[in-house]
């Protein structure tokens, strides 16, 4: 008995053992990258989020500065190795923080495509083998213009699309914007949080990937 005892704790701990991890996709522009954030291997908020979430996940930085949703933008994030990266990755889990850099003036005069464009990106993800949950972020608050980047149409503009997206599509809302409100110290040059902002973000999405993990 005690012989069989033993070898159904040897099978159940290979079982947990090799128990696929789940992969995280972190896609965005230099908020996600980490840029302005010292040592930000460790700081930026994927790699935060890489730690709350502990060894039952695999986090994955696909940050590319400057890029954009928007196809016809500056720097489209649909050019970028990166987005490559992300779509061979197969993700379980793909968190979307992109729209900052389409506020951008050379970039937002083709925002009527911005809706299409994120339903596109959450589409492309969604056909993967993988069939992973897509969460889309509202944009961390830009407390001064900088780059051509403005909170005025993150406000009347990207969130409110954002939203709307989220809901046509029934992809998950993160709100990253409302945690940052009249937190400017922990964005210095007012548009890249820090190494705290960072973590805001990073608990912000954790408790979300946590709480719905817990739901299923």
């Amino acid at each position: 008995m005690k012989a069989i005892f033993l070898t159904l704790i040897g099978i159940t701990a290979i079982v947990t053992s090799s128990a696929e991890p789940i992969r995280v996709a972190c896609v965005g522009d230099s908020i996600t990258f980490g840029a302005g954030i010292r040592d930000r291997q460790n700081k930026s908020y994927p790699a935060q989020l890489s730690v709350m979430l502990g060894d039952s996940h695999v986090v994955k930085n696909f940050g590319n500065s400057g890029s954009t949703l928007l196809k016809k933008g500056d720097k489209p994030y649909w050019k970028q190795r990166e987005f490559a990266a992300a779509v061979a990755f197969e993700p379980h889990v793909v968190i979307i923080k992109l729209g900052t850099n389409d506020t951008k003036p050379q970039n937002w005069k083709h925002g009527s495509d911005f809706a299409s464009d994120y339903k596109d990106m959450i589409t492309t993800f969604r056909s993967l083998k993988s069939k992973p949950q897509v969460y889309v972020c509202l944009p961390v608050p830009v407390f001064k213009t900088r780059w051509g980047i403005t909170d005025k149409i993150i406000n009347e503009n990207v969130i409110p699309a954002t939203k709307a997206i989220a809901k046509q599509t029934g992809a998950k809302l993160i709100d990253l914007n409302t945690p940052l409100k009249g937190k400017a110290a922990l964005v210095p040059d007012s548009v890249h949080p820090n190494a705290g902002g960072a973590r805001i973000m990073a608990e912000t999405i954790a408790q979300i990937l946590k709480a719905d993990k817990t739901s299923q």
